[in-house]
């Protein structure tokens, strides 16, 4: 028999492991334990059950298991953190919680998967969230040495993509199955159990390079995104990490639009937690009353059916934020409780997640103010995935708040490299106005929020913000004109209000220019 899992295989005829095409030297006690925890994987395995099938029932210390146990989660890319193949259950015991394929082998035959059987064998199941596998590139200049630059390549994309933990990223050595041959996307697509296909191809000439890559839909063929890159070939090393960024910034947000547009799609019964909060993403960008009570709804099904899916806590607690800070609560204490206790609770579900640190960050700084918690938090959330525009957005906003308008611009203006064409761009180049408004750069704040108004001409940050600088530069006509359309948006709003929502203690340029455009105070 042979066991499949993530890029491993677990022979029990020839007593072997590989990961990909490497063999891997483990102990036999070691290899038994393995054995033992995939056969009885549907249960909890305790501590007596191993010693009695690994060691026959001698008697064996909590240290030595402990070890046997490391040492086999070393061997299958596992660790005792993560826990992402065998879990620990305190006081219980433990289970082999990966995803398996049973593969049944005639005496003799080869230890690893031929590439036929691989693509013909019993599919993978697709995970609920976005899944994808990174192709070997092809080398289309006959030079060696661009061999291994595209697997380099390959290797970063790959490297850069799994920060993203929405994203199913297939391991490394799987993908050498198919290189060199041309293959069929929907076979690799069923053979990894994954939804979506990058692949590529490398041609040195006249010293440039030219990269090619190609994200494809594997259930239906359908190519998603293209795009071609031209560099000179001078460090490879940098040349790699800036195309891996230019793609990694490309398909991250084309798979997020996509998989929403996807979830909007499906039959409301065939809805799972991660449609759930897809749909509340969508509702989310909107900005709107309306938009951010129908994302708290459907996040809060979500943690119905999920309770650890810590992103619909983050979101729904984003959106309670909001609603104070865009003047939209009927009760602003409720909100802002419950904005605390859902980014406190997306934070106990996992406080190593970017998105989650992301958001708690930036709930936490409008809702109670920026101290150095709030930008540890930021600077965190971006550590652990520096090319995700919601981290880089959300730390540009926790040190606008906290009255540090240069690093804020920096963070905003690489959010928006990351993500150009994002849905709540707007937020972003408004946010870039008022920091430049700090800076008493009011010419170039005017031009942040004239982008900022071409993206959304509804979001009421924008006009606040071309209000107060147009009435700097005492273009009044122009600062009335923002106001009024301010007073459209909210007709409630007056400046001492609005400071009392929270988040503008730092903001003395904005509001010295909101009194100066006429607003009520």
């Amino acid at each position: 028999m042979r066991y499949l899992f993530e890029d491993s295989t677990l022979d029990t005829e020839r007593r072997e492991l590989h990961r990909g095409a490497v063999a891997v030297s483990i102990t036999p006690q070691v290899f038994d334990l393995l054995d033992y925890l995939i056969r009885n994987r549907q249960r909890v395995v305790s501590k007596d059950d191993l010693i009695s099938a690994v060691w026959s029932g001698r008697v064996v210390s909590d240290a030595a298991l402990t070890t046997r146990l490391n040492a086999a989660r070393s061997a299958i890319g596992d660790s005792c953190e993560e826990q992402r193949l065998i879990k620990t259950l305190p006081r219980k015991g433990f289970r082999f919680i990966g995803t398996v394929r049973e593969v049944n082998q005639p005496p003799g035959a080869a230890a690893t998967l031929s590439r036929d059987m691989e693509l013909t064998s019993a599919p993978f199941p697709i995970p609920e969230t976005p899944s994808i596998a990174v192709l070997p590139f092809e080398n289309m200049s006959g030079d060696a040495e661009q061999e291994y630059f595209a697997d380099g390549m390959v290797e970063e994309i790959i490297t850069a993509l799994s920060r993203f933990k929405t994203l199913f990223v297939i391991a490394r050595n799987s993908r050498f199955t198919f290189k060199g041959r041309a293959v069929d996307i929907k076979e690799v697509g069923r053979g990894l159990g994954v939804r979506y296909v990058l692949e590529g191809s490398v041609r040195k000439a006249a010293g440039k390079v030219r990269i090619a890559g190609q994200l494809i839909d594997a259930a239906t063929g359908a190519h998603i995104w293209a795009d071609r890159y031209e560099r000179d070939l001078t460090d490879v090393f940098a040349l790699q990490d800036e195309i891996t960024l230019a793609v990694v910034s490309a398909i991250q947000p084309k798979l997020l639009q996509t998989e929403i547009a996807m979830a909007t799609r499906r039959r409301p019964e065939n809805l799972t937690a991660y449609d759930f909060h897809l749909r509340a993403v969508r509702e989310f960008r909107s900005m709107t009353r309306e938009g951010f009570a129908e994302a708290i709804r459907l996040a809060h099904r979500a943690l119905e059916l999920d309770p650890r899916l810590g992103l619909a806590a983050g979101l729904a607690g984003n959106c309670h934020a909001l609603n104070v800070a865009f003047g939209f609560a009927v009760d602003p204490q409720f909100e802002r409780r419950e904005a605390l206790r859902l980014a406190r609770l997306a934070l106990s579900i996992d406080d190593s997640d970017a998105d989650t640190l992301a958001s708690a960050s930036f709930i936490s700084a409008i809702v109670t103010g920026p101290g150095q918690t709030e930008i540890e938090m930021a600077n965190r959330a971006v550590a652990l995935n520096p090319n995700a525009f919601h981290t880089l957005s959300c730390k540009g906003h926790v040190y606008r708040i906290a009255g540090l308008p240069e690093e804020a611009i920096r963070s905003f203006e690489h959010a928006v490299r990351m993500s150009p064409v994002d849905p709540v761009l707007h937020a972003v180049f408004a946010g870039i106005g008022m920091a430049l408004i700090e800076l008493g750069r009011f010419e170039e704040a005017v031009q942040a929020g004239k982008k900022a108004l071409r993206q959304n001409p509804s979001y009421s940050s924008t006009y606040r913000c071309l209000a107060s600088a147009y009435a700097h530069l005492g273009r009044n006509p122009e600062s009335r004109e923002a106001a009024a359309h301010l007073l459209e948006l909210d007709a409630a709003f007056n400046i001492s209000g609005w400071i009392a929502r929270g988040g503008q203690s730092n903001a003395k340029l904005l509001i010295e220019g909101l009194r100066k455009s006429g607003l009520p105070e």
